[in-house]
């Protein structure tokens, strides 16, 4: 099979294609003056190009039929079906609009705009995740609707979607899913922000598009793009943070000529023990660097890239408040992580159809150190040898071919697979050495109508693991998805889409028997578990005119067989015994909000969201780890001068509720509300841009601790007020 992929590669390669230059205009629909630097970007090659100052524009495009984005600030982002070959000049006029730019959308298979899409996904831009002072990635996502974070200190969070969490959510980087040993509360994303354009967020059941693990949702993180063609940039930035003593650095330089494209990052970051209004949380410090590259080719008929990137970790594991320190070098206990991922990505142009072929491959290197008897600061010289170690190997393959357009309908077909193994080197071990198998074969079509759209596909599974010495267990299940959007008024687009999703017992769930050190318990696994299977119902409406916007999404997930770990009140070694158990289980709740920029102050923006999700097992008792409701008001105003481009500044009251529907191992948790506030714009230095961002979170020093802290169990409170400043310098 490799060699049949490689020998189509290279023919492909090799064949010599008609270039056509496709070429044209972008105005202001209303003046007619030309739009400098609109952007103009091909979804399905992944390439653009950007007008000039009398806003004219030219591309290479081989034979066929594209789908072609057009956007600049401050208008209504365009999509149109380009011919080639075209032998006239192409004029495109955009209209004004205070609503942001749209962004196509790469999680779903069918790369469209969200007012396109038949599912509801959110997407922000990682620039826009940083201007609210967050230190980790895993922080700036809980600033997305029906998203939140399972955190241990500042290092380490998991991201949950509507209550859902661990192997409930996927993640996706490079286009590959993201292995970092998910299974343990205390294991984090394994991912730096630098080198992210964009997340994208799916609420609910993906398994149609993902297969096993993705019951919850996806969490879809978009790499850097290249530079356009002949084109070169780079760009360095460094933000400190006040409260953790921190910093994070990095610097990339990216270039392109009409073929070969080549980029690469580096980035730093290390802080130490956050600090409350009353102390600092020992052990709450890390440190972290990463690297990432990639290099692509692209020809009329071809295009390929490769992407690595490393990511070493060493995050320490808070057990309580003691040493009072600044220091940035973690104390014992702690992890360290190696992670590599490796990409790559191929799509093959056909005369009225494609190809894209994804592999990846992740080497995930987990240690974990236990806590030495003497509590001084260790020499990272003197390492001792680690409790927990674990090497999770990864193959992903996801190979799909779009199928010509028939009519109204596009269809695609597709196989995915994983093939993992885990293997134990350290003193103790959690769970066994294990290799996991699995495979997925998937079809799904959008048809579209003159006032509606259909989405629907199916997809079956089939997961094996083989446990050394132990067992093999396996999982199959058939699953199927059915979307709806349309205008149910002229300003009004509803959708409802029904999905169920799938999710296969983890190794840890399945064979655990052991003390897991990040948690502080004794966790024993079940053999006879099942798969967990699942329906949604979600139900989004969306009003949108020049200086208003409101949504509603509200949702219904039935989940039968849910795995839950809950205490049978013994004890090994000190430790809790825990063990996991099933019930069917319900979730429900949404997301509502409104966002105003009234005319004529187009640059003051209100905005106002809501969140509420509800967890219960069948018996009526309450799941563990469901966030407690929130809302979120922000003030902001956006302009733009001849000296400061882009200025904005914002202030932001999150208020979040008291948790009292707990589960019957947990605590309530108190509410609370956080002030934060920033300010930032784009100036030029010697002709270049360089962007400066200042926000402050917990304004008041506020003492809260939040219900999805691991640190609450210890009455632990979270990070106290910090201010970030961040400079970005682009050439």
């Amino acid at each position: 099979m490799n060699r049949i992929i490689f020998t189509v590669l290279c023919f492909t390669c090799t064949t010599i294609y008609a270039q056509n230059k496709i070429s044209g205009k972008v105005i202001d629909k209303a003046t007619y003056e030309p739009l400098n630097s609109a952007t103009l970007y091909f979804p399905e090659l992944e390439t653009g190009t950007s007008t000039d100052e009398t806003g004219n524009f030219s591309i290479e495009l081989a034979e066929g039929n594209y789908k072609l984005i057009v956007s600049s600030i401050g208008y209504k982002t365009k999509s149109i079906l380009i011919s080639s070959p075209f032998d006239q000049k192409i004029t495109i006029a955009l209209s004004e609009s205070a609503i942001e730019m749209e962004e196509v959308i790469v999680s779903t298979p069918f790369h469209k705009l969200q007012s396109e899409n038949v599912m509801k996904v959110e997407q922000k831009k990682i620039t826009e995740l940083r201007t609210n002072g967050a230190v980790t990635l895993a922080e700036g996502i809980t600033t997305i609707a029906g998203v939140e974070s399972i955190s241990t200190g500042n290092s380490i969070g998991k991201p949950v979607i509507r209550g859902l969490s661990s192997n409930r959510v996927l993640v996706y980087a490079q286009g590959i899913r993201l292995e970092n040993q998910q299974f343990g509360a205390e294991h984090g994303l394994g991912i730096n922000d630098a080198g992210i354009e964009s997340v994208e967020v799916i609420k609910g059941p993906a398994s149609l598009l993902y297969g096993s693990d993705a019951l919850g949702g996806v969490l879809y993180i978009n790499p850097e793009r290249f530079a356009n063609n002949d084109t070169s940039s780079a760009d360095a930035s460094v933000n400190y943070f006040s409260n953790t003593k921190g910093y994070s650095t990095n610097a990339g330089y990216k270039s392109s000529s009409n073929g070969f494209k080549f980029l690469f990052r580096g980035s730093l970051a290390e802080h130490s023990d956050y600090k409350t209004s009353r102390y600092r949380v020992t052990n709450t410090r890390f440190k972290e660097r990463d690297f990432k590259v990639g290099i692509g080719y692209q020809a009329l008929k071809f295009k390929t890239e490769f992407r690595y990137n490393l990511n070493n970790s060493r995050l320490g594991l808070p057990e309580e408040i003691g040493i009072q320190s600044t220091n940035k070098t973690p104390l014992f206990p702690f992890q360290n992580i190696d992670n590599h991922i490796f990409s790559s990505k191929s799509k093959l142009f056909f005369d009225a159809s494609s190809l894209d072929i994804t592999l990846g491959y992740i080497y995930n290197n987990r240690k974990e150190f236990e806590e030495e008897q003497s509590e001084v600061e260790q020499n990272e010289n003197e390492m001792p040898d680690a409790v927990l170690y674990m090497k999770l190997k990864t193959f992903n393959y996801n190979i799909k071919y779009n199928l010509p357009k028939f009519g109204r309908v596009e269809t695609i077909v597709g196989v995915q697979g994983i093939n993992q193994t885990n293997t134990n080197y350290g003193k103790e071990i959690l769970i066994p050495d294990a290799t996991t198998t699995d495979i997925g074969v998937l079809a799904t079509s959008h048809i579209h109508f003159e006032k509606i759209d259909i989405q629907v596909g199916g997809r079956y599974d089939y997961r094996e693991i083989n446990i050394e010495n132990n067992a093999t267990p396996n999982f199959n299940a058939f699953n199927g998805a059915l979307g709806f959007k349309t205008n149910i008024f002229k300003k009004v687009t509803a959708r409802l889409n029904l999905a169920s999703g799938f999710r296969a017992p983890n190794l840890s769930e399945l064979s655990s028997d052991g003390t897991h050190e990040g948690t502080n318990r004794y966790e024993i696994g079940d053999l006879g578990l099942k798969s967990e299977q699942n329906f949604q119902v979600d139900l989004a409406l969306e009003f949108k005119n020049q200086h208003f916007e409101l949504f509603a999404n509200a949702f219904y997930n039935q989940i039968n067989d849910y795995i839950f770990l809950t205490p049978n009140g013994e004890f090994i070694d000190s430790n809790p015994v825990f063990l996991y158990q099933q019930e069917n289980a319900r979730l429900y709740g949404g997301e509502f909000g409104f966002h105003l920029h009234p005319h004529p102050l187009d640059w003051l923006h209100l905005e106002s969201s809501f969140e509420t999700v509800t967890g219960q097992q069948d018996n009526e008792d309450y799941l563990p780890l469901i966030p407690a409701n929130s809302l979120t008001n922000t003030l902001r105003v956006e302009l733009n001068s001849k000296a400061i481009e882009k200025r904005y500044a914002f202030i932001k009251v999150r208020s979040t509720f008291t948790q009292n529907n707990v589960s019957v191992f947990e605590t309530e948790s108190e509410g609370y509300n956080l002030l934060s506030a920033g300010l930032g714009g784009t100036f030029q230095l010697f002709n270049n841009d360089i962007d400066i961002i200042v926000a402050a979170t917990n304004i008041l020093n506020t003492k809260y601790i939040h219900h999805l802290s691991r640190l609450k169990p210890d009455s632990i409170l979270n990070m106290g007020r910090n201010i970030n400043v961040g400079i970005t310098y682009t050439m």
